[in-house]
C-alpha cells in the first residue's frame, strides 16, 4: 500500500495509482481529491510530481473518471465517438487548448479507457479554469455562444455519420411525444387525473414542436455532429480573462441537428427560472441573454449553416423547451425512475416551469427569429 496524506484513502489511492500505471502516467503519484462537478460520473482531480526541466518539481494534474455504465449502456462506443472527435480537434487545432484522452494498451490494443473490476475508467488532461452552473453576464453567455459555435465549426467537415447514437432517439421529439402518449393510456401509476392541463397543452402543439425532427426526415435540415448538453457550465473559462477554453462533457457526442444545441443552450441559459420552478408564472426566455449567446454563436457558424438551420434556430428553442416538458411528464406519469426527483412532484414542477417558458417563447418567437437573422447577416458579410 502507498503511503497517502492524511485524510486520504489508502484503497483509493492505490486504485487511482494503478489506473494510473494503465495509462502510462508518468511522475510518482502524489494526492488525489474528488470532483463534484457532475452528476453522472465519478471523477478525481489526481496529481503527480513532475521535474520542471530544471531540477525542481512541480505538480502534474489529470482527470480520473470512472464512467457510470447504469446511465451509459454502451461505454465502449461513447469512448470511440469521444476519441474520433477530440483527435479531431487536436489535428484541426494543436495550437490551441483541446481535450485529450489518453490511452492505454491492453492485449497489444491501443484504447483510451480502462474495463476491469473497479469499473470502466478514462483519464483525461486537466485544464486550470472557471465554471458557471449559471450566469447573467452578458460578455460571459456570449464566449459560451462562442464556444458551442466553434465546436460546431471545427466539426463541420466531419462525416456526422461515423459516430454512434450513444442515446437513441435522444431528441426524436415524436417518438417522445409517442412514447409519453402510450404511457398515459397505460397510467401505471395512477397520475394521469394530475396532469390534464399540462397533457392537453403539448398535445395541442405536438406538430409545431415535432417540426425539426419532420423537417430532417423530409432531408430539409442536414445531420451534423452535435454535442447534446449545451450547458453553460460545460464550457471552461480561462481564469484570468474569463474567456472560453474548451468544451467539455463530451459523453453525449453523436449525431444531431444544430438546432438541438442551439435550442438546449437556450431553454436553459436563458430562462429567467431555474428549470424546477416552483414558481412557473415568472418562467419566461430573457432575450438579452438569448442575444449574447445568439451572438456568439453565429460569430463562429453563421458562414456554414443552412439558411433552413438559420431560419429554425429561433423555434429550436421552443421545441426544445416543449421536447424536455414531455420527458419530466412521461416520467412523472411513470412514478419518477429516471430523472433524479428531490420531492415527490418534482418532475411535475419541472414539467409545469418547461411549458411556461414554452409559452413564453411562443409570444417572443418573431422577435427571436429576428435576432437571430440578424445576427447571421451580420457575421455572413
Amino acid at each position: 500500500m502507498i503511503s497517502v496524506p492524511q485524510g486520504m484513502d489508502p484503497k483509493t489511492a492505490q486504485k487511482l495509482l494503478r489506473i494510473g500505471e494503465a495509462f502510462n502516467i508518468p511522475g510518482p503519484f502524489f494526492s488525489y481529491e474528488e470532483v463534484s462537478h457532475g452528476n453522472v460520473n465519478l471523477t478525481y482531480k489526481v496529481n503527480y510530481i513532475r521535474d520542471d526541466g530544471t531540477g525542481m518539481a512541480r505538480i502534474k494534474p489529470y482527470l480520473f473518471q470512472r464512467v457510470n455504465t447504469y446511465a451509459f449502456k454502451n461505454p465502449v462506443q461513447l469512448m470511440e465517438n469521444i476519441d474520433k472527435v477530440t483527435e479531431y480537434f487536436r489535428n484541426q487545432r494543436p495550437d490551441q487548448v483541446n481535450l485529450h484522452f489518453h490511452h492505454s494498451e491492453v492485449s497489444g490494443e491501443r484504447r483510451n479507457y480502462l474495463m476491469d473490476d473497479g469499473g470502466f475508467w478514462r483519464v483525461c488532461n486537466y485544464v486550470p479554469s472557471l465554471t458557471f452552473d449559471t450566469c447573467d453576464d452578458i460578455e460571459i453567455v456570449r464566449n459560451a455562444g462562442e464556444a458551442f459555435g466553434d465546436f460546431q465549426m471545427v466539426l463541420k467537415d466531419f462525416d456526422a455519420s461515423k459516430l454512434y447514437y450513444t442515446i437513441e432517439d435522444f431528441h426524436n421529439t415524436r417518438k417522445r411525444y409517442e412514447t409519453l402518449l402510450k404511457d398515459v393510456k397505460a397510467d401505471p401509476v395512477g397520475r394521469v387525473h394530475e396532469v390534464r392541463d399540462e397533457l392537453d397543452y403539448l398535445i395541442q402543439v405536438q406538430d409545431r414542436a415535432c417540426r425539426l425532427t419532420d423537417m430532417y426526415d423530409q432531408g430539409k435540415l442536414p445531420l451534423r455532429v452535435t454535442h447534446n448538453d449545451t450547458k453553460i457550465n460545460n464550457v471552461l473559462f480561462d481564469e484570468v480573462t474569463r474567456k472560453a477554453l474548451v468544451v467539455i462533457d463530451l459523453d453525449t457526442v453523436m449525431p444531431g441537428l444544430v438546432g438541438h444545441d442551439f435550442g438546449d443552450a437556450i431553454r436553459f441559459a436563458a430562462n429567467f427560472v431555474e428549470e424546477d420552478s416552483r414558481e412557473p408564472e415568472k418562467a419566461g426566455i430573457n432575450l438579452n441573454i438569448f442575444w449574447a449567446f445568439a451572438e456568439g454563436f453565429l460569430s463562429k457558424t453563421a458562414s456554414i449553416l443552412t439558411d433552413a438551420e438559420i431560419d429554425t434556430l429561433g423555434l429550436s428553442c421552443y421545441v426544445l423547451a416543449c421536447e424536455l416538458a414531455t420527458r419530466f411528464l412521461d416520467d412523472y406519469i411513470l412514478g419518477d425512475p429516471y430523472f433524479k426527483i428531490n420531492y415527490t412532484d418534482h418532475n411535475l414542477v419541472r414539467t409545469r416551469c418547461q411549458i411556461a417558458l414554452a409559452k413564453d417563447m411562443e409570444r417572443k418567437l418573431g422577435a427571436m427569429s429576428a435576432i437571430v437573422k440578424g445576427c447571421a447577416e451580420k457575421y455572413r458579410r
